[in-house]
């Protein structure tokens, strides 16, 4: 009987003993409750390892300022023009959302949010995107409707104005006055291409604009509820008997 215990001692000594076993299990870091739900709120916050709705408030911030610089070098041409053909004004508000945007990205953003300032802000953020789509889109309409007619008029300089006038076979023939113009190449050269301009600009800030307003609805009603789907599929799971 004693020959018998002596290898029982031995594979005892050589086998891990159970404490052993189950140890590197429990030395791993435990997932809280909360592990899941800061995972869907980081994925959400991120693209490609930057701050995706940041990205697009610095975008909204440089298309706003790019805007508004064209538009003013464009009324420094001529004093006649009208407000609606230097669009200064879309590019401010612009500026605005960016500003709206910047400042609750960067200090108090959270895809749950957690109290009414944070929801004013994201729904006044939303509501201001919508807005400056909209101007953007009705600033490259003007731009593109002055450029269509710079390309069917014949310019002459007289004294210290451009007069632009269209073909006399249209059928509403009128003429264009381009005061403190002296020489009409700033109006048919110049002024064309910063029309240009403010059309691919526009176009791209009420892209940008959208796609912030798209971010703003996809953070509050798909990643909130994937993020507590997902929360209550792991803890169903976790409370499964183990067989």
């Amino acid at each position: 009987m004693g020959k018998d215990k002596q290898p029982r001692g031995q594979r005892r000594q050589g086998g891990l003993p159970a404490t052993d076993a189950t140890g590197p299990d429990d030395m791993g870091p435990k997932k809280g409750k909360g592990a899941p739900k800061e995972c869907g709120e980081e994925e959400a916050r991120t693209c490609c390892g930057c701050r995706f709705p940041l990205l697009l408030a610095l975008l909204q911030l440089a298309l706003g300022i790019a805007v508004t610089v064209v538009g003013f070098l464009m009324a420094s041409i001529s004093s006649s023009l009208l407000v609606r053909d230097t669009p200064f004004w879309a590019g401010i508000i612009v500026c605005l959302v960016a500003y709206l945007g910047l400042f609750m990205l960067c200090v108090s953003y959270q895809v749950d949010e957690q109290t009414c300032i944070q929801f004013v802000m994201k729904l006044l953020y939303f509501l201001l995107s919508a807005l400056g789509l909209m101007v953007c889109v009705l600033a490259a309409a003007f731009a593109a409707h002055h450029y269509s007619l710079l390309l069917r008029v014949t310019c002459g300089a007289t004294l210290d104005s451009c007069h632009c006038k269209l073909p006399s076979a249209e059928p509403l023939s009128r003429t264009f006055v381009y005061r403190d113009v002296t020489d009409c190449t700033s109006i048919t050269g110049t002024f064309k291409v910063f029309l240009l301009t403010q059309m691919l600009l526009n176009l791209v800030s009420g892209l940008v604009c959208l796609l912030a307003c798209f971010v703003m609805w996809k953070h509050r009603y798909q990643v909130f509820y994937v993020g507590d789907r997902m929360y209550s599929r792991a803890t169903s799971e976790g409370q499964q008997p183990k067989v």
